[in-house]
């Protein structure tokens, strides 16, 4: 691939890199699993970025694919992502420090979300992220009213796992 591409993804990414790490913590449960996931969402976004066409926003696009490639490992292993390896030479992205301090008041309400299925964490996500129906439903696959009515059982559930 050419340079400029190269500079356009990595400039990309590193500007939107919180959303990866969101998707990482949705799906870890440690810093090791994390910074794996992170490594494999990275690698697949760099594999589709040549095909990415700009018909929406990088984020959105970078929500669907994030989300996919979590959700493809998580099901394959269940206990453990798995990664591949890569050139580390082709990656020049300055990780910053993922500092989850900001987050620690949504604990609880992250743990509950991991008990709920992939779909369900998936769509939660995009609404905590403010997304609306429209662009949860385009990113997801789903309609837009399938979104609508999944994300109220979905507030059932989580207020039945947080109040039992």
């Amino acid at each position: 691939m050419n340079k400029e591409l190269e500079h356009q993804f990595v400039s990309e990414l590193e500007s939107n890199q919180n959303i990866v790490h969101k998707v990482c913590s949705l799906y870890t449960n440690d810093a090791h699993s994390h910074n794996d996931l992170f490594q494999e969402i990275s690698i697949q976004l760099w594999k589709a970025y040549p095909k990415f066409r700009g018909e929406s926003k990088f984020s959105t696009w970078m929500y669907r694919v994030a989300l996919n490639t979590a959700i493809t490992l998580y099901r394959k292993s269940k206990k453990r992502v798995r990664t591949q390896e890569y050139d580390s030479v082709l990656f020049k992205i300055k990780a910053d420090q993922y500092d989850d301090t900001q987050e620690q008041q949504l604990k609880l309400m992250y743990g509950a979300i991991k008990q709920l299925n992939d779909i369900d964490k998936a769509l939660v996500f995009l609404y905590l992220e403010n997304k609306d129906y429209a662009e949860i439903s385009g990113t997801l696959g789903i309609s837009e009213v399938n979104a609508r009515v999944k994300m109220n059982r979905i507030k059932n559930k989580l207020r039945t796992i947080l109040n039992p």
